[in-house]
């Protein structure tokens, strides 16, 4: 056997055993899970409601974000907290428009009673974490709520949610699950809204209520300041310092609580070059992440399954550059008669755990799932097509590249009629979509050579990398052409209230 079928055949089994690990996911989900979806077993029923508000601190980290600042600060000031226990802090590191429109919003609240406070960063040393750092050194909170700029949350949340720490001094973080604002505005958030959906509904349950390793999210969760403090604060040496610091305390003998049926909706990256820069911020920090925990998280006085499980979760990223050997391994091992079944068989096997996960995912969280998976499709083509984006964020934290935080840019998108692309924040073409193209180019090549020496069962799997590539750059090459879009609506208004339809839960 040449090396070439030993390298290809190692990669496949390394891509079957994440996919078989969904799987184990799922069956944990089920087990875990209460007879009606989403709702929480009877030992996670929320305890009585607060008869002593302990204080709070609310963070909004910000950076450029002129579209959404005023509705994410409109949201927060109307939560049902005491106000004379809750502090907001707006972490501002902008350097455009969005902090003249925040301190405007800031000081019309500060003026009506609410202790509200804009702390501007001429510089964004250590990124968010940076930000969300200096900002817990003056919050004056028992617990920290954090919100990232498109997120909206409801009145109740700290009502939900802070009593949950009642009685449980090692609690440290209690995460929620993220909301779509904007999941039917194309068929690519709606992709997107069913990989989240996967994540947020069975992924975070299933690792929680089976004690493994869980992650905050970046927002839409409470802190206790303290397990910030004792985990060694918020450090900006990763570009996911969220799951850095989950992985920090629960190493430090913290717990983590998830609680899928407390809903914030947010925004959905509408533009394909968006929803790839946050896609490569988020591999790069995961695999630094795994670089900087792999060592304690293996002599940690863990079972075996749970030292395996957070290994598996912290290196999930492998996925896209292994997707993207395979490929290129397959033409020349076509060309040589190299291809053995066995590895495919294997990968097929372990393409089940996915689309299973996030049809669960639909079937407990929606009444209309049918609708909703309707654009599976649609994930598996954007599944496979951001493998180049994600593998070249895999290699720059496996080289140890020095970090550039690049924002996702939010456009305030809340129905379909809203229009993002004359916006600055829109982003250009860039080479990477040549790249894509070139990939989905060299699929048909492949596919071609593979019918012609009667290897048809390695068509579907090359038919995959075809379409995946091409849909991704096609939606790059449409939004340079500008077919999608038109005008972007204006700096939004202040407003007294946001109304946003609720997504039916089946729970």
């Amino acid at each position: 056997m040449s090396v070439l079928a030993i390298v290809y055949g190692f990669t496949a089994v390394l891509l079957a055993t994440y996919g078989l690990n969904s799987l184990i996911i799922v069956l944990l989900y089920l087990r875990h899970r209460s007879f009606d979806g989403l709702r929480t077993p009877r030992e996670h029923q929320p305890p009585p409601p607060l008869t002593n508000a302990p204080p709070a601190t609310v963070q909004l980290p910000v950076y450029n974000e002129l579209h959404v600042v005023e509705r994410l600060i409109d949201a927060v000031t109307r939560l049902d907290y005491p106000h004379d226990k809750l502090q907001i802090q707006v972490l501002d590191d902008s350097t455009d428009e969005t902090t003249a429109l925040a301190q405007a919003r800031v000081d019309y609240y500060r003026k009506r009673g609410i202790d509200i406070v804009l702390i501007h960063r001429p510089e964004r040393t250590g990124f968010k974490a940076g930000a969300l750092q200096r900002g817990t050194e003056t919050a004056t909170g028992e617990f920290i709520a954090i919100f990232d700029a498109d997120f909206v949350p409801d009145p109740d949340f700290l009502r939900r949610i802070i009593p949950h720490f009642q009685g449980r001094p090692r609690l440290g973080l209690v995460q929620t699950r993220w909301g779509h604002i904007n999941a039917d505005y194309s068929p690519l958030t709606r992709a997107q809204a069913l990989a989240l959906d996967g994540h947020f509904v069975v992924e975070q349950t299933a690792r929680q209520r089976s004690g493994l390793f869980m992650n905050f999210n970046g927002s839409s969760g409470v802190w206790r300041k303290s397990c910030i403090e004792e985990a060694g604060g918020w450090q900006g040496d990763t570009l996911s310092e969220d799951l850095d610091l989950s992985y920090r305390a629960q190493l430090g003998g913290w717990q983590l609580l998830y609680l899928p049926e407390v809903v914030s909706p947010a925004e959905i990256p509408p533009q394909i070059n968006a929803f790839k820069r946050q896609q490569f911020r988020w591999a790069k920090g995961s695999i630094q992440c795994l670089l900087k925990h792999w060592s304690t998280l293996l002599r940690t006085p863990r079972p075996t399954f749970v030292r395996l499980q957070g290994l598996i979760h912290l290196s999930n990223y492998l996925i896209h550059p292994l997707m993207l050997i395979l490929l290129l391994l397959t033409l020349p091992l076509l060309l040589g008669q190299g291809v053995t079944r066995l590895p495919l068989l294997y990968l097929g096997l372990g393409s089940l755990g996915p689309p299973l996960l996030f049809a669960l995912s639909q079937w407990d969280a929606y009444l209309d799932w049918r609708r909703r998976l309707a654009y599976f499709p649609f994930l598996v083509l954007l599944g496979t097509g951001i493998a180049l984006n994600n593998a070249l964020a895999v290699g720059e934290a496996l080289t140890r590249r020095p970090n550039l935080f690049q924002r996702t840019p939010k456009f305030g998108l809340e129905d379909r009629a809203d229009r993002w692309a004359e916006s600055h924040y829109a982003l250009p073409l860039n080479w990477m979509t040549l790249g894509e193209a070139l990939l989905s180019l060299y699929s048909l090549i492949a596919v071609i050579v593979a019918l012609a020496t009667g290897n048809y069962y390695a068509v579907p799997f090359l038919l995959l990398y075809l379409g995946g590539f091409g849909y991704v750059a096609a939606l790059g090459l449409r939004t340079r052409m500008g077919r999608i879009g038109g005008f972007v609506p204006p700096i939004r208004k202040s407003r007294q209230s946001v109304v946003l339809t609720k997504e039916p839960n089946r729970g």
